[in-house]
């Protein structure tokens, strides 16, 4: 009998653990150039997402320092000058997709609502983007596009050169999801 008990309890652990995915592999790219200016754009290759599959949670993180530049004097600015890596490292969304159900997930590309909390630059804002969802197997493919203000998290820009950054920065996300 206590087999048994042992048995169901370790598969219904494994049942409870299964219903989570997660990447430390995923990708974020920026891009706040402005037409025929120089470009600015970063990207980092090591963000770290998780999706619940039960309750349609979703939350991402991103260290700041890990962005990287075309331009090595430009990474430097970002994280001295503008993000302040140093006191604000990490990069973080928490949020929920709408209507999503993990048992209904499919092959094909599907978008939903995703609302949650942005935290950059030590200021977190409520944001709604799409968030397009697939299945190939075991693993979730996720991906998106979104916008954001700089001043809207703190960040100054300097007058200086502010006509070279675009006032809205556009944010796209890869994930590549698994049960790992």
């Amino acid at each position: 009998m206590k087999k048994i008990i042992l048995l169901i309890f370790i598969l219904l652990v494994n049942l409870t653990f299964a219903q989570r995915l997660l990447t430390r592999s995923g990708e974020i790219k920026f891009d706040a150039s402005m037409p025929n200016l120089v470009e600015i754009a970063g990207k980092s290759n090591t963000v770290s997402a998780i999706l619940d599959l039960a309750t349609a949670q979703f939350a991402t993180s991103v260290i700041v320092k890990s962005i990287r530049f075309k331009v090595p004097l430009m990474e430097e600015h970002f994280n001295e000058n503008y993000m302040e890596s140093s006191k604000y490292s990490n990069s973080t969304f928490k949020g929920k997709i709408a209507g999503f159900d993990g048992k209904k997930l499919a092959t094909n590309k599907v978008a939903y609502d995703i609302e949650g909390d942005l935290s950059i630059h030590g200021v977190t804002k409520k944001v709604k983007t799409k968030i397009y969802l697939s299945s190939n197997g075991s693993k979730v493919a996720a991906s998106g596009n979104f916008f954001v203000h700089a001043q809207d998290y703190g960040i100054e820009i300097p007058s200086l050169v502010k006509e070279k950054f675009a006032e809205q920065i556009k944010v796209g996300f890869n994930f590549e999801l698994d049960s790992k």
